[in-house]
């Protein structure tokens, strides 16, 4: 009997492994990058299409209302609408996808809440990018438990950034020294913990 269980133990598991790992190949195939799909509809559809796409939530400008049906994307020519804000709550968005933020120069806000593939890469991947170097200043990083103290320096580099808010992050193993850095760097930076 106890044989028995095992085996059915040990099939069960294998299929919830085989289950995570097609969940994760899928989410990796909706981060992939279409360059010549960001040539052809300019760099904010694609990035709003390939948000999307991972279940996150763009605002563009002048609008008030959050765009988070794939199929409901507004058509017109070419550049009309810029993405001003970004919601990644429980998204499936990941490093691979991040080239789709180059080249945005509108974004102002970004919330990256309950994203189990964003880590210190993708932070320090967003850091770097020149256009959101400049326009970014509100930013929230809550429930990621893969971001840590490197993750959270990187974001030194957005000098725009006025408000952050920290809640919920496990791998953070020394606040006070980041969150020092973080400051140093960026004097105007209003940081929000919720780390305790």
């Amino acid at each position: 009997m106890r044989l028995l269980s095992r085996a059915v133990q040990c099939a069960v598991g294998q299929r919830e492994r085989s289950r995570r790992h097609f969940w994760g190949w899928l989410n990796a195939v909706f981060n992939k990058v279409d360059y010549e799909r960001i040539k052809a509809v300019g760099p904010d559809r694609a990035a709003a299409e390939w948000l999307l796409r991972c279940g996150a939530k763009v605002r563009f400008q002048g609008f008030d209302r959050w765009q988070h049906d794939y199929n409901g994307l507004p058509t017109g020519p070419l550049g009309r609408y810029k993405i001003q804000a970004i919601d990644a709550t429980e998204s499936c968005i990941m490093y691979r996808g991040f080239d789709h933020l180059d080249d945005l120069k509108h974004v102002e806000e970004i919330k990256f809440n309950k994203c189990i593939y964003i880590e210190d890469g993708c932070l320090e991947r967003l850091s770097s990018i020149e256009s959101l170097q400049e326009t970014l200043n509100r930013m929230e990083v809550v429930s990621c438990g893969n971001v840590t103290d490197k993750g959270l320096v990187a974001l030194h580099q957005l000098r725009n950034l006025e408000h952050l808010f920290l809640s919920d992050l496990p791998g953070i193993n020394d606040r006070q020294t980041t969150v020092d850095r973080l400051q140093t760097a960026l004097p105007r930076l209003d940081i929000s913990l919720d780390l305790d």
